[in-house]
Formats: structure tokens, C-alpha cells, sequence
């Protein structure tokens, strides 16, 4: 569920006009809804209340400040993935011992700021990273609280390029491993091994590949027992989808989901991590484009707009689907157009959507790019040097603009000349 809908013939966000935002602030811009993040939370929340559960954020998805600010009013932690991620959900407001660093490429000058920090704890990827902690951790005098990220070999069912827990992954270490690579940690100075993550992917649709790592991981965490380890948590990732194409990919409600985490972990009595950033922020944002030129070559119609993959990056990076909606809606009988909407980018793969029987755009006219509030800013880029477009956070009938678009000016002082050019 989210909270876009037309109100006299009119796409609103919240109680606000996409029109409003488009004449005050231009094209193309975000917005994000406050009430979606909100419901998507505490909708997640409620499904897990029944277990010892931590909702830790995945700042990757989307983050912006008045974003994670509002998860942190939420009462969510955060997984963080680098030092700026890390920087970012503190500078939001939460606390230290809500947050889980994460990523697979950690270098030692993280690791110190995160350990100086004082976070909740690691989850680590690899045995040379297992030895880097220990040895960073060792020198400032403090422990780190780690979970190895063990990678289950699980088929999710998702697209190649955001399934994480499959042998062939870059991720976390071999099943068969974990019980030799905890022994190993039990024996380092400044380790202490207090939980097991897992993660398989993202956007999964199918409750069946979580069922079957579950079965592993419980698998583990009691061999892990019988080894002598004392566990305190279990960080069962992300990866819940969001519907991109309505019922086509419609994702397990978390009532769901939680019965199945329950079924699996309910006896073990370990505290529960999740680290959901799709489920969440996915719904709850939108593009604005607008529309500039037409035209028809052979038997294909080629919309233009002011948005770009450089803007949204999902359609040309994962042939991802997004709905299109008229900002100013259309009668249910209108003629519908089969047409690609292109963006001024010089590249093929510049599109927010291909072949999509949609009602005929004229120039002018405005469309929301649905489901576009998670990795859609974060992985933004100034390519064509195309300014950063701004961010809008709506909240009932108020807005704010919580990243203003960049200008020229500031894109073009990122750049220094050396002193034989200036």
C-alpha cells in the first residue's frame, strides 16, 4: 500500500498535488510519502511483535537524511554498508547500538571509525576480514561483536544481479565452513562471536528459498551450540519485494513472512535482525518527469522526457519494471499507445520504460515514475552532467524539499584544475 492517489482528476502525494511540487520546484524531482514509511514500519513491526526482533533499516535503499530521520523516530536501527552510511544514520539520530555494518569490501579505516563508534556489531564476510577486525580491534583496545555472514547457497528466485546467497556470490563464507570459522573466531584477540547472518537477495517474491536457508541456519545455530558457542542473535537480512507490477510480483504480506521466520527461529531464543530497505521506502516514493517531445520512427513511438537513467538507473541497470501514472489522470477507456519513455541521455539504455501500452504523453504533460523510492536517488549520477534533481518529503498537506536540486554551479565546482591549467 502507499499513499498516491488522484483527487479530482489530480495525482497527490498525500494530501499534495504532484502538480503543485512540479511548477514550485521543476522536473524531474522525488517525492517521498512520510505516511507510507511510517505504515511500511510499523506494519513490519507489528508482524514481528510477537518476537525479540530488531528493524534495522538498509540505508542503501535510500539515504537521505529526512528519510532515515523518519525511521529513526520510527524506533528502527540501521544496516550500514560504509563509513558514509554509518555517518549518515548517526548524523539521523540513531543510536550506536542500533546499527549493523555490513558489505563485503570493509577497509581497516571503517572498521577503526565503526569500532570508535561503539556499534552494535559486524557482520563479516570473510576470514581475512575475520583477522582484520581482530587485529584493528586489538590495537584500539576494545572487542567487536561479530556475525559471520554465511552464505547458504540458496537459489532466491530474484534477478541475477541482486541474489546474494548463492555459491557463485561474492558474499559471506561457504555453509560448510561456518563451524571452522567460528572456532577460528572463538581463538582471536578482540573477537567476540555473538550471532550468524544471512542474506540471499533482494526483491524475492517466494517465501520458499527463505524457508529452505532458514532450515540452515537453525541447522547451524544448534551445531554451533553443541561447539560451545554462545549466540545472542540472528540477522536474517533483507530481501522481501515490493509490487512493481501490482498483483504480476505481488511479495508475501509480513504476517507471512514473520510466521515462517517464527516457525523456524520461535524456540531458539535469539534476539532477530531484520534489515529491510525496499519493503519499506519502495512504495513510498515517486519521479515526476515531464514529458518534452514525441515522435514515431517505423513501428515504434518514442516519448522524450526530462528524466533520465542517470536519475533512475533500475529500468537500463536491472530491466526493471515500473508502473507509469498520468499525473493528471486519464479517462479508463482513453486509447492506449505502445511507446518507449526516453530519456536525453546518450545511451541506448537510457529509459524509464520500454514498449509500455500507456495513454498518449504530450509535451508537457507530467507522470509519476511508481515504486522508484528505493535505489532510485542513492544511485543517481551526474552523467551528461545532468545535476543531481531534488528530493521532497511530503507529510499530509505539508512538503519540504530535503535535497535541493544541484546546480551548475555546484557541479561544476566538484572539479579543481591543476596549477598548470588555472
Amino acid at each position: 500500500m502507499h499513499h498516491f492517489s488522484y483527487k479530482n482528476g489530480t495525482l497527490h502525494a498525500e494530501d499534495v498535488s504532484l502538480v503543485t511540487l512540479a511548477e514550485k520546484f521543476g522536473t524531474p524531482f522525488y517525492c517521498y510519502s512520510t505516511a507510507t514509511l511510517e505504515r511500511h514500519y510499523q506494519v513490519l513491526a507489528d508482524a514481528f511483535g510477537e518476537l525479540d526482533a530488531l528493524i534495522c533499516f538498509a540505508v542503501k535503499a535510500n539515504s537521505n537524511q529526512a528519510v532515515l530521520a523518519t525511521m529513526a523516530q520510527m524506533g528502527s536501527g540501521m544496516d550500514v554498508v560504509s563509513e558514509g552510511e554509518l555517518r549518515r544514520a548517526r548524523a539521523a539520530g540513531v543510536s550506536a547500538d542500533k546499527i549493523i555494518f555490513a558489505g563485503v569490501g570493509k577497509t581497516r579505516d571503517e572498521i577503526a571509525f565503526a569500532l570508535k563508534e561503539n556499534i552494535l556489531g559486524f557482520n563479516v564476510e570473510s576470514e581475512p576480514e575475520l583477522h582484520a577486525l581482530s587485529d584493528i580491534a586489538s590495537s584500539l583496545g576494545v572487542t567487536a561483536n561479530v556475525a559471520l555472514r554465511v552464505n547458504p547457497d540458496v537459489d532466491a528466485k530474484t534477478h541475477e544481479k541482486i541474489s546474494t546467497g548463492k555459491a557463485e556470490n561474492k558474499f559471506g563464507i561457504p555453509f560448510e565452513r561456518a563451524r571452522e570459522l567460528y572456532a577460528a573466531a572463538r581463538d582471536l584477540p578482540g573477537i567476540e562471536a555473538t550471532g550468524i547472518h544471512m542474506h540471499i537477495g533482494s526483491q524475492i517474491t517466494d517465501l520458499d528459498p527463505f524457508r529452505h536457508a532458514f532450515k540452515l541456519m537453525r541447522e547451524l545455530v544448534l551445531a554451533l551450540r553443541l561447539d560451545g558457542h554462545v549466540l545472542h542473535h540472528l540477522d536474517i537480512g533483507g530481501g522481501l519485494g515490493v509490487p512493481y507490477r501490482g498483483a504480476i510480483d505481488e511479495p508475501p504480506a509480513p504476517t507471512e513472512y514473520a510466521k515462517v521466520v517464527s516457525e523456524a527461529f520461535g524456540d531458539l531464543g535469539l534476539k532477530i535482525v531484520l534489515e529491510p530497505g525496499r519493503m519499506i521506502a519502495g512504495n513510498a516514493g515517486v519521479l515526476v518527469s515531464r514529458t518534452l517531445f514525441s515522435k514515431r520512427e517505423g513501428k515504434r513511438t518514442f516519448t522524450i522526457v526530462d528524466g533520465a537513467m542517470n536519475d533512475l538507473l533500475r529500468p537500463t541497470l536491472y530491466e526493471a519494471h515500473h508502473d507509469i501514472w498520468p499525473v493528471q489522470e486519464r479517462a479508463s477507456d482513453a486509447p492506449l499507445i505502445e511507446q518507449d519513455l526516453v530519456g536525453p541521455v546518450c545511451e541506448t539504455g537510457d529509459y524509464l520504460a520500454r514498449g509500455r501500452a500507456l495513454p498518449s504523453l504530450a509535451a508537457g504533460d507530467l507522470f509519476a515514475v511508481m515504486t522508484a523510492g528505493a535505489y532510485g536517488a542513492v544511485m543517481a549520477s551526474t552523467y551528461n552532467s545532468r545535476p543531481l534533481v531534488p528530493e521532497i518529503l511530503v507529510k499530509g498537506s505539508s512538503y519540504a524539499v530535503v535535497r535541493p536540486r544541484q546546480s551548475y554551479e555546484q557541479l561544476l565546482d566538484l572539479d579543481q584544475l591543476p596549477p598548470w591549467l588555472s
